[in-house]
């Protein structure tokens, strides 16, 4: 840049054009500044007051405080038990709602570039969006369907012929959309489209990608995605309380509702959450179908049956280990052994992780889609750093391989792949 600079400056006699277009850039750059400030200054829509008018009239004579501890409290109870439900109604369900939450947080997210440079009226800037959501979706859908659903796919003529070519036909459509972004682009708005070709491509990241390892999680088996989410929701709720109650302290400056005495208390409550939920969960129970095997074992494709099974012989980690109490503790409860699941164990470092990312979730509405909560986004903010976290935490010290990790599948795999 510099030699650029002396460069320009030996030589005074530029050619008219070359002035030309000089003093156009010059007015495209002030353009773009001013387009920059004025979006920069553009307000965000204020949150309205969400609340159903049956809640407003049966708690009018509370204070804002309290109405809101009895709004959040009937929602929250009433999303735990829509979260029962849809676990009784098993793993495609689960993908199902994976999605569909996936694509509401989406919509959330470029909402709010919307809103800021709608006035702009940049051209395609929503239709490439959700052109570019579809194209990642098929990707890591057609990844995952490729690796657990292989059997289908060998079976049925169309599905070979698409997994076959799947990463090619990404690729493809992923260009059309790029080429689609370059006609769409405007003389004096290049920055601003820019601005928001990155915002939908890191929102894909955030949202798309960790969806996807919801569903890896989901299928190394129920309880590995059962434990996770129910810790931070266990985690949100107990700081919340915690801090409502006992809260004095600001914890960060971002969040002025958040306090030490709620990060505190939530740790805590968190840690005993988990290890009482995966004592329930991780016991064996041979005669049953629900309450035991369900939850511990890999769910995989029956091509017989055309339907998910999760029978399995338990691995180590559900089975019942004695071990031995330091010597410290032992003089305080006067126990020499316990006896635990080993998976308890590890329930410790998910209830750690969901306490510690805890506090920087929340802190700005998405959305008003939930009462008393804000968006979806704001739900789900947290859970996705979690799947992530799961994922990276089995890959690194469960190592526990599923079905389609096997090296025998990748060999019938590949050499189907190549006899086709």
């Amino acid at each position: 840049m510099t030699e650029l600079r002396q460069r320009v400056a030996r030589e005074p006699d530029a050619p008219p054009e070359d002035k030309e277009s000089e003093s156009e850039a010059k007015v495209d750059g002030e353009t773009a500044s001013d387009s920059e400030s004025r979006a920069e200054s553009a307000p965000l829509p204020v949150s309205a007051d969400d609340t159903p008018e049956v809640l407003n009239r049966a708690l009018s004579n509370l204070s804002s405080r309290w109405k809101n501890w009895w709004v959040r409290g009937i929602l929250t109870l009433a999303m735990i038990a829509f979260f029962f439900i849809i676990i009784y109604l098993g793993p495609m369900v689960l993908m199902i709602i994976v999605m569909c939450v996936q694509i509401k947080c989406f919509h959330e997210i470029i909402t709010i570039g919307y809103n800021v440079y709608h006035s702009y009226d940049l051209p395609w800037f929503r239709t490439l969006s959700w052109y570019f959501l579809l194209c990642v979706n098929y990707f890591f859908y057609g990844e995952t369907v490729t690796d657990y659903f292989f059997t289908l796919v060998q079976r049925e003529e169309p599905l070979r012929i698409l997994s076959k070519y799947h990463r090619f036909i990404s690729f493809t459509l992923y260009l059309i959309g790029f080429c689609m972004f370059v006609l769409s682009l405007v003389k004096k708005h290049y920055r601003l489209q820019f601005y928001m070709f990155g915002w939908t491509h890191v929102t894909l990241l955030i949202v798309v990608t960790q969806s996807h390892l919801v569903i890896h999680n989901l299928f190394e088996g129920m309880i590995w995605f059962i434990v996770p989410i129910s810790c931070v929701i266990c985690n949100d709720i107990m700081a919340y309380m915690f801090g409502f109650f006992f809260g004095r302290t600001p914890l960060i400056k971002l969040s002025p509702k958040k306090t030490w005495e709620g990060f505190i208390g939530g740790f805590f409550a968190t840690v005993v959450f988990g290890l009482l939920l995966c004592e329930g969960l991780g016991g064996q129970r041979p005669h049953t179908t629900f309450q035991g095997l369900c939850f511990v074992c890999p769910v995989e494709y029956n091509n017989d049956t055309n339907s998910f099974t999760v029978d399995c012989e338990p691995s180590d980690l559900f089975r019942l280990q004695e071990y031995n109490i330091p010597g410290v503790i032992q003089s305080v409860i006067g126990w020499k052994t316990v006896r635990m699941y080993p998976f308890q164990i590890h329930s410790i470092a998910l209830s750690t992780f969901a306490s510690l990312i805890g506090p920087f979730g929340g802190f700005f509405d998405f959305a008003n889609t939930i009462p008393g909560h804000g968006g979806i986004m704001d739900r789900f903010d947290c859970q996705y750093l979690m799947a992530t976290f799961v994922n990276v935490y089995i890959a690194s010290f469960i190592r526990y391989s599923t079905f389609p990790s096997e090296p025998s599948w990748w060999i019938f795999k590949y050499g189907a792949i190549l006899e086709f």
